[in-house]
């Protein structure tokens, strides 16, 4: 029973107690030391954790592989697998999808960064919270194949290999592809160490997704493992320091935050106002009418999300990429594939995935958003005489659900099926006699492949279409003076120019509408001045 009802029933006494021990402990959990250990590597385990995993028992025999790590650790935690596979990081599928429409990365869905995974497992899997998905055969069922330790890991040397299909390496191995050597995980070790996921177990994929440092989000990169104030007020060391899990609050391993068809969080409510609301959304914490009594700001709260004032710009850091055009992949250089570097220290082509332009400190585009989107997948028809939106931001002014928010929109050119006027699926890595781009350079083989692994018609005619594709916007929230100023949005050409179905002060205008109101107000002076000069010759004339 709450303390709200119990005082309700014994008087007023106890409940200025409740209130003052609940004063008590938030200024316990708002003190500095406090602060310091929240998503704090080094102190979250005296501060959450209850047990010592070096000391377990099921822990101390000799492991010579991730599933017989996995299966000790099931020992104890009975049900941990079981609800793990439930969940869209095990599946990459949204909860929602079917056997016929597989809407999640694990099925044809379209992007326009490293485009899709069926047929190109080994390499996409390498972040898969799994071991061994390599093809189409994968056993979801199988608890041994659960990774705990890539979210639970907490000695930092847990590292999976980036075309290993989810497996580290048995041996040390060099990574072709950017000449770094992996070692073999110290199993005991790591097993031992086990507590909650810090933001480098989150990183470690998120932060990297989409092939690369910052490639795909924009809001997330390398930047965040330890951003200072001036990055992210959330996240700063000197600040909250905030872990992931402080906001994508988890419930059974399922960790909140998503939006394929479902909305990342269904109802914008606060946990004052119910105690299991998913801290997700930035009201959860700050309530929907966050500012002092009396600020202007409070009266924009239910038209505009928090986000658009208070991330300025993204990439703020680091930079992201902004386009990728896959057209001109494959150029080589002495008969080898090559790179050329670029501005901001990152290519601007690479033989393997084509020409990139990068993009830092970022303005946002805005959108009318409810928190969901459709995605667009292979097979879907299109007109190619258009750029094709391969994600649908769902919502519209009015709707009593949607809100402006800010994205980053990535462009580019992707490859489609110029005959059946369809997206595809491309098998890029591999070998060259089973089609893959990257071993044979041949986009046609390359899309047959793909298309033959999904069960899909393919004209054998390559085209490449321009796309787009929307990512939400909703870290680096700036420190509060650095917000978004008013002007920048009430003003012609501001952060809003391309939503409208609205008046906005300052931005919009009715030239006859103004015409009419200069004219009121000129004839409303010369009213006022004939008036005074009017009674001004009066005077004189009656001798005063």
């Amino acid at each position: 029973m709450s303390s709200k009802v119990i005082a309700v029933k014994s008087g007023g006494k106890l409940l200025l107690w409740s209130t003052g021990a609940l004063l008590a402990i938030l200024a316990l959990l708002l003190s500095p030391a406090a602060r310091a250990s929240v998503g704090d590597a080094e102190q979250i385990p005296q501060r959450w954790m209850t047990t010592d995993h070096a000391k377990h028992e099921a822990l101390q025999k000799e492991f010579a592989s991730g599933p017989e790590v996995t299966q000790a650790c099931l020992s104890c935690h009975t049900e941990a697998a079981m609800q793990f596979q439930q969940t869209i990081h095990w599946t990459w599928l949204a909860p929602t999808a079917t056997e016929e429409v597989k809407l999640g990365k694990a099925g044809p869905v379209i992007n326009n960064f490293c485009v899709s995974l069926p047929s190109n497992e080994p390499r996409c899997t390498s972040c898969h919270a799994g071991y061994g998905w390599k093809d189409k055969t994968f056993d979801f069922s199988d608890q041994a194949k659960v990774d705990c330790l890539v979210c639970h890991d907490r000695t930092g040397t847990y590292v999976k290999f980036p075309a290993g299909a989810g497996n580290p390496v048995s041996e040390p191995t060099v990574f072709k592809a950017d000449g770094k050597e992996y070692l073999p995980p110290d199993w005991n070790k790591v097993a031992q160490s086990v507590g909650r996921p810090t933001r480098d177990n989150c990183g470690v994929c998120h932060f990297f997704g989409g092939g690369g440092d910052g490639v795909k989000h924009g809001d997330l990169d390398s930047s965040m493992f330890k951003p200072n104030k001036d990055l992210d007020v959330h996240m700063a060391l000197e600040g909250a320091n905030f872990t992931c899990t402080r906001c994508h609050t988890t419930v059974k391993h399922e960790v909140a935050g998503r939006s394929y068809k479902t909305p990342a969080t269904d109802k914008p409510v606060t946990l004052l106002e119910d105690d299991l609301a998913s801290r997700i959304s930035c009201v959860s914490c700050h309530t929907a009418k966050s500012h002092q009594p009396g600020v202007k700001a409070n009266d924009h709260t239910d038209k505009v999300a928090c986000q658009s004032c208070h991330i300025p710009e993204y990439a703020r850091k680091l930079p992201t990429k902004m386009y990728w055009d896959w057209s001109t992949a494959g150029k080589m250089k002495d008969g080898k594939p090559y790179k050329e570097p670029g501005p901001l220290e990152r290519p601007s082509y690479d033989s393997m995935k084509g020409n990139f332009v990068w993009g830092k400190d970022v303005v946002p585009e805005y959108r009318w958003w409810n928190g969901a989107m459709e995605n667009v997948m292979a097979g879907t028809p299109i007109d190619p005489t258009r750029t094709v939106n391969l994600t649908v931001i769902l919502g519209e002014m009015g709707d009593g659900r949607s809100l402006i928010y800010p994205f980053k929109i990535h462009r580019g050119k992707t490859m489609y099926d110029q005959a059946n006027k369809t997206m595809v699926v491309p098998k890029l890595f591999g070998k060259k006699e089973d089609g893959a781009y990257w071993g044979g350079w041949d986009w046609p083989r390359s899309i047959q492949a793909g298309m033959d692994y999904v069960g899909l018609p393919f004209s054998g005619q390559v085209g490449f279409v321009e796309t787009e594709y929307a990512f939400p916007i909703t870290h680096q929230v700036a420190p509060k003076e650095n917000v978004v100023s008013c002007e920048e949005c009430h003003s012609r050409g501001g952060r809003l120019a391309n939503l409208g179905g609205f008046y906005m002060p300052g931005r919009d205008a009715n030239q006859g509408l103004n015409t009419v109101g200069w004219l009121v107000i000129i004839g409303s002076l010369a009213g006022v001045f004939i008036h005074g000069a009017v009674r001004v010759v009066a005077r004189k004339r009656n001798g005063k």
